[in-house]
């Protein structure tokens, strides 16, 4: 069976500084026409950085969408045209300190399909060094450690709950051998 969808009108409906959002008139595979509404997002990355002592270095911070606190991975958005990895690099010593001569890609990971086109690039840093943290402006956040066998049990246990953390700490833990 066809699946594709073909756009007939594309109709801006806002356009900000992290996502545009469009509403679009497309044509289902059975013929019909029906509405997208898209949020359009630069894309983003997330990056696990773990210590010898295998522990993750974690933030935590006010997610204002949730007005909630909560523990993740050190991530952040690209900037249009930015390779990801060079922003995952970028996005670990600003909110950790922490610098690496390499990372490892886990994947991408598409977080809301549904509605919005952001892809998030998935990382893991070993050999660390700690510099200096260069946090925004406008960016507040704790730096945590945690033994990633505890990271998994957080994860399943629902004390980790976005999505990016959740992924890469399963797959990294899968990758080390931690039992889940």
């Amino acid at each position: 069976m066809l699946l594709e969808e073909k756009t007939l009108s594309e109709n801006v409906m806002f356009e900000g500084r992290i996502f545009t959002v469009r509403k679009d008139e497309v044509e289902l595979p059975n013929g019909h026409k029906s509405i997208r509404e898209v949020a359009y997002h630069n894309g983003g990355v997330c990056v696990a950085p773990l210590t010898a002592d295998n522990e993750l270095i974690m933030v935590r911070q006010f997610r204002y969408p949730y007005r909630e606190v909560i523990l993740e991975l050190p991530a952040g958005k690209l900037e249009k045209d930015e390779d990801p990895y060079d922003a995952g690099m970028r996005e670990l010593e600003e909110e950790t300190g922490f610098v690496t001569d390499k990372m490892k890609s886990l994947g991408k990971f598409y977080p809301t399909p549904g509605y919005c086109s952001e892809i998030i690039h998935l990382y893991y840093a070993d050999n660390l060094e700690f510099r200096k943290q260069r946090l925004d402006e406008d960016e507040f956040l704790n730096v945590e450690r945690i033994k990633l066998e505890d990271a998994v049990r957080m994860v399943m246990n629902g004390e980790i709950k976005d999505g990016k953390t959740q992924t890469i700490v399963l797959k990294l833990a899968l990758i080390k051998g931690v039992k889940i």
